[in-house]
């Protein structure tokens, strides 16, 4: 018996204007032969027809490809046996997905790019507005049918984003109530006014420090946390499981967190607003001969409750910007671990990011009210 003969790939020119016809085996055993007729194709070619190949794989779809876009040809235009374009559709599409080898630089470059971000940051946007919306009208859905409320689940995430969180909001509070005292009693003591720290630390943090301390606290703790857990339910699927049992992940995974968050950052506030206080008061006794009740009583005489109501109605609205985008950051999980670090990563930066503008906007507005 005689081995079958292996047909070696062969290109043919022919006609006006030129085109050239493929036939032979287009594998990777015949790699060196593709590539040498491959380099023998006349520059005049305007056209392929690959449809007389008689077996394709990988290799001899990239070595046509590649011979394309050298010949600035169409790949598309290539005419390939029915039995090869599944495969030819295949590796097209791996091929246009690749990332490009090096980084653009110029100022083209840098103006294409901060376009890009702007135009996900304006999408960003778009999708935590109607993410807020929808989450309003199911939360007063669950007003009409109580039946879809959550007490359990909301009554642990209060206990993981409030209680657990309790020592760390006081203890970073009470050093930066003692910091602001050290830095303002520097600067006053050369003007004889050492006194009026009392003012300087009470005013800060009741009007700013205490909400906007523990706002940037569970923005890296607990929006990060919200993300990390809904992104690992999407990543395995169990998301998909809640709709196929015709379960609502809204109501089931946001509304409670979304309800624990606004209950416990204004608690959270005070407890910040008070061991901030008592961290000025340490410092005022120990490092600037003021005795605690002589702080106290100046305290008493000067602060009025519109520093307290400024700082804590910013609370209810800090709360619902971290919990909502820590949750929907964790629903735009796309099913990989790597998807979920970068949708964590992204739920801090934007929520400590529109914490702070937001902060600022009602301080500007609070001060031209004259309030």
């Amino acid at each position: 018996m005689t081995a079958p003969t292996v047909s070696l790939p062969q290109l043919v020119s022919e006609g006006t204007p030129l085109r050239l016809r493929l036939s032979g085996q287009w594998t990777l055993a015949n790699a060196e032969h593709i590539s040498q007729a491959l380099s023998l194709a006349p520059r005049e070619a305007t056209a392929v027809d690959a449809t007389g190949i008689e077996r394709l794989d990988t290799l001899g779809v990239l070595q046509l490809l590649r011979f394309a876009r050298r010949r600035d040809l169409d790949f598309g235009e290539i005419q390939f046996h029915d039995d090869h374009r599944a495969l030819v559709s295949a590796i097209e599409d791996i091929a246009d997905d690749r990332p490009r080898r090096k980084r653009e630089y110029g100022v083209a470059a840098a103006l294409a790019r901060l376009g890009f971000a702007m135009a996900d940051n304006f999408k960003e946007v778009r999708a935590l507005v109607g993410f807020f919306g929808e989450t309003l009208v199911k939360l007063a859905r669950t007003f009409k049918e109580p039946s879809r409320f959550r007490p359990i689940a909301t009554v642990h995430h209060m206990e993981q984003v409030g209680l657990d969180a309790v020592p760390l909001v006081a203890l970073l509070c009470f050093l930066v109530g003692a910091v602001v005292a050290f830095l303002g009693a520097n600067i006053l003591r050369d003007f004889g006014a050492v006194i009026y720290v009392v003012e300087l630390v009470s005013i800060a943090f009741l009007r700013e420090f205490g909400v906007l301390l523990t706002a940037i606290i569970l923005a890296g703790r607990t929006a990060s946390a919200f993300t990390a857990q809904i992104g690992a339910m999407k990543a395995r699927e169990e998301v998909d499981a809640i709709r196929t049992l015709g379960l609502d992940p809204i109501d089931l995974l946001v509304i409670p967190r979304v309800l624990a968050l606004l209950v416990m950052l204004p608690l959270l506030s005070f407890v910040a607003m008070v061991f901030g206080l008592l961290g000025g008061l340490t410092v005022g006794a120990y490092g600037l001969d003021i005795p605690p009740t002589q702080y106290l009583a100046r305290m008493h005489d000067t602060m009025e409750l519109r520093h307290f109501v400024v700082g804590l109605i910013k609370a209810p609205f800090f709360a619902l910007i971290i919990s909502l985008i820590g949750c929907l950051e964790g629903l735009q999980v796309e099913g990989t671990a790597e998807s979920v670090g970068e949708r964590t990563t992204s739920s801090v930066v934007q929520a400590i990011s529109l914490v702070i503008i937001l902060d600022a906007a009602a301080a500007i507005w609070f001060m031209k009210m004259g309030y």
